[in-house]
């Protein structure tokens, strides 16, 4: 059992209603809902009663919630105890699937220089890269941010800076790069790009282009290679398509069809007990120049 699952279930049981439960957990309630069938699903076992409004924790879960907290208290102190034990803790870094191969780099060579901790980089979508900063699992965070459609609504117990903005652009193989018929690359909804997709280009395309979606994935990586290959037209992250678009493997489309522009953003819980991972956010901000 994860921790961050345990506090998800006894956010329920003590906000009484997912939309305060969302809050306390600071993420929308579209995602706290998600992530509590993801939980489910992990598990096997129903948790809450949906025929309740609000939703409620079934009885058999609620009679368990004292043995729950005593998990979580004992998973936190087993937590501290071993970073105690390893002397000097490492840092761990989340971020969104395309920022660890383009801009993660640059963040993990600042605070590896000079014999700084031991970083481990975990890549998930935006959501679970939050959640990991929010349980503790994650020191710091880097995600992108598309204010009017995608913004990030974080309380003053996060402390954030502004790295820069990316495009998000449409690229293709140089055969795919004529005509209006185009084969296109999609995201899941319930991802952060699916999002900007559903609500920023797809409304935007020309309407004397057609687009047929000829695959989908959640990993941009993925999208990458299937652009490469001549599959299909990919949204990308531009630092991620550069060096492609420079030697002409792949071609921009931004002409003929829309792009996005992306906000990056640094993020991390502001109260902390540990003093040297403050050291380093600052050495790390002063470093990328924000």
């Amino acid at each position: 059992m994860r921790l961050e699952w345990l506090d998800d279930i006894l956010a329920v049981a003590d906000a009484g209603s997912l939309a305060r439960a969302a809050e306390i957990r600071h993420v929308s309630q579209s995602a706290f809902t998600r992530r509590l069938r993801a939980i489910e699903e992990a598990l096997g076992v129903p948790l809450f009663d949906r025929r309740r409004k609000p939703v409620v924790l079934l009885p058999d879960i609620e009679v368990q919630s004292g043995e729950m907290r005593a998990l979580a208290t004992q998973l936190r102190h087993l937590r501290e105890s071993l970073i105690q034990r390893t002397g000097t803790r490492g840092l761990t870094l989340a971020c969104q699937h395309a920022i660890t191969t383009t801009h993660s780099p640059a963040i993990v060579s600042i605070l590896t220089a000079q014999g700084g901790r031991p970083v481990r980089v975990r890549s998930d979508n935006r959501e679970e890269c939050l959640l990991r900063l929010l349980s503790g699992e994650a020191d710091l965070a880097v995600v992108y941010a598309v204010p009017e459609i995608a913004p990030l609504t974080l309380n003053r117990s996060f402390e954030q800076v502004l790295l820069g903005r990316e495009r998000l652009r449409p690229v293709a193989a140089p055969r795919l790069a004529q005509g209006n018929d185009l084969p296109f690359i999609g995201y899941p909804a319930d991802v952060f790009l699916g999002q900007i997709m559903a609500r920023a280009i797809l409304p935007r395309i020309p309407a004397h282009r057609i687009l047929r979606r000829r695959a989908e994935t959640a990993l941009t990586l993925a999208a990458h290679e299937y652009a490469r290959r001549g599959i299909g037209v990919a949204w990308l992250p531009e630092g991620m398509v550069h060096r492609d678009l420079d030697e002409g493997r792949l071609v921009p489309l931004d002409q003929t069809l829309p792009e996005q522009e992306m906000e990056l953003w640094m993020i991390r819980l502001s109260e902390r007990s540990d003093d040297g991972w403050a050291h380093d956010w600052s050495r790390l901000v002063a470093a990328l120049g924000v």
